[in-house]
């Protein structure tokens, strides 16, 4: 297929910059799209409906988003983002399809940052506040991203990166706390609170959502207007059944489609409200959780842990009617657990950057221990073998899905490993019982789940090898009660190093300063050589055994 026969296959565009357009993947390669009971207008631009639309409804007074001490209804959250539009285009220059990135921590004015550029008809890129320059560089260049919106409590990395960047043009300061006292908002500051939102189509690139991979190099997961608001109208309103009524709260970041979808676009969608924590440790979320009587909770297994231990010391956090557990396995006892002392289920789910948000889930009225559930309305599951064939019920094998969301990487050739015959084969292993209800067994490739958070062994090696004291290295992971499983290091030494207590911590404290400190290797074993095929390729299996 051509590129010209994508672009007559889509509906009409708005971007006047046509890169993301550009660069999807081939018809050919694009997965199955159901998109029956998802209908929407040929127009469409998703930022406006999270905010003015909601307005026109008539949850203009209602509390769209609570941080950093206050509480911001629905009409503030229009009138505030109509502002930031403004400034992107008048004084920025920001034109539609140009891509934004923005850098923050989870809290009002990010949400804020991204409706604005959306509205605009930017494709927005969200980062993480613990990105490097140099990972934050490899973003700017996949994407050719000439804009960046930075909290001006992060701008030290982002200023490296742009210094260092030959698409990076314009980087500007907004403020994450509730002062508003940054480049951008004394930009806004005087705009009028109405903004002509850019007529995008529904199948005009709205996000671009990065994943690491296992080999550390980018992938870009693009987005169009309709998907945004599909995974609202799928999951969260058949699954979740969110109301006007219920208060959002989680520590995925913003930067993660998990956290934007479950900390912004459902809470949004359906006119609640999302308590946004820049630091979601568990015991901020339980005090969250009392303070404003959340509603629905997005956090992973090892937070609820915590939880529970809270609640035996008198916690109250009986308001909570959904526990919505991703990001790592489940495990049997936490879910019991949970049932025993809250009289409700936790909700086991699976989603995946490419899929955008959670494709299989439990029910409330449909759930068990040590399952992920089945599909939400709208996909379908299966689970395959090498040959891309069904394999019989209770077999392990690869999980294949397709549904109204799925894969379409920025130019990649990695397209054909996830897309395969029109269903997007996700990297799980699973297992589907005799009733339809899938079980994960295993991931199928190098990545480290530790805590919620994906982290690619060989991105961690490639920090680790520019030590001096480091000749060779695998990292794999290792089972942990707490966080699911931690980064293990296993070094051969340079000569003249001495593998000691210093030296791992000096390790430690080298990867922690070359890429996000949370992919730093909790353990870190010296060995005299590490096991090897006749081809010299690593056996990480023999080091994970």
């Amino acid at each position: 297929m051509t590129e010209q026969s994508v672009h007559d296959v889509l509906g009409p565009s708005a971007h006047t910059d046509t890169f993301t357009r550009d660069n999807l993947p081939p018809l050919d390669r694009w997965p199955d799209f159901l998109l029956d009971g998802f209908d929407y207008p040929e127009r469409l631009n998703a930022g406006v409906e999270l905010t003015d639309a909601m307005v026109a409804r008539g949850h203009g007074d209602r509390t769209a988003l609570i941080g950093n001490g206050r509480r911001r209804t629905y009409k503030e959250l229009a009138d505030w983002t109509n502002r930031l539009a403004h400034a992107l285009v008048d004084d920025l220059g920001v034109k539609p399809g140009n891509r934004v990135l923005i850098r923050s921590a989870n809290n009002p004015a990010m949400v804020a940052a991204w409706l604005a550029a959306t509205k605009a008809g930017a494709v927005v890129v969200n980062t993480m506040p613990l990105l490097r320059a140099g990972e934050l560089a490899k973003v700017v260049d996949k994407a050719e991203i000439e804009f960046a919106l930075c909290d001006t409590r992060l701008m030290d990395e982002m200023v490296i990166c742009a210094k260092s960047s030959r698409f990076l043009k314009k980087v500007v300061g907004f403020d994450g706390t509730s002062n508003h006292d940054a480049e951008l908002d004394r930009l806004a500051l005087e705009k009028p609170v109405l903004f002509d939102a850019v007529d995008t189509g529904r199948d005009d690139v709205a996000l671009l959502g990065f994943t690491s991979g296992t080999t550390g190099s980018p992938k870009a997961t693009m987005h169009f207007h309709r998907d945004i608001l599909t995974i609202a109208d799928g999951y969260a309103k058949e699954v979740l059944g969110v109301t006007p009524d219920d208060v959002f709260v989680g520590s995925p970041p913003l930067a993660f489609t998990f956290g934007l979808g479950g900390l912004a676009v459902f809470p949004l969608r359906f006119g609640a409200a999302a308590a946004l924590l820049e630091t979601a440790s568990p015991p901020n979320m339980i005090e969250i959780i009392q303070k404003y009587r959340a509603t629905v909770s997005f956090t992973a297994p090892t937070a609820y842990r915590v939880m529970l231990r809270a609640m035996d010391e008198g916690a109250d956090l009986s308001s909570l009617r959904a526990a919505v557990s991703a990001g790592e396995t489940l495990p049997a006892p936490v879910y019991e657990e949970w049932m025993q002392k809250t009289g409700k289920p936790m909700l086991d789910g699976i989603g995946a950057t490419e899929m955008l948000h959670i494709f299989i889930s439990n029910r409330f009225d449909d759930h068990r221990p040590a399952c992920t559930g089945k599909p939400v309305t709208g996909y379908e599951a299966k689970v395959i073998g090498e040959d891309g064939q069904e394999v019989p019920r209770g077999t392990i094998g690869k999980l294949a899905v397709r549904g109204p969301t799925g894969c379409r990487y920025l130019a990649d050739d990695r397209q054909t490993d996830y897309v395969r015959d029109g269903w997007n084969v996700t990297g799980d292993a699973f297992v589907m019982d005799e009733g339809g209800y899938l079980h994960f067994a295993a991931r199928n490739d190098d990545m480290i789940v530790s805590s919620g958070y994906n982290i690619a062994g060989p991105e961690v090696e490639a920090a680790l090898l520019a030590h001096e004291a480091v000749a060779e290295c695998a990292v794999v992971g290792q089972p942990d009660e707490e966080r699911g499983a931690i980064v293990s290091a296993h070094v051969v030494l340079a000569e003249g190093h001495t593998g000691d207590s210093a030296l791992v911590k000096a390790l430690q404290d080298h990867v922690k300063a070359t890429i996000a400190p949370f992919k730093y290797p909790r353990a870190v074993s010296f060995v005299e050589a590490l096991p090897k095929t006749e081809t010299g390729k690593i056996q990480r299996f023999r080091l994970k055994d």
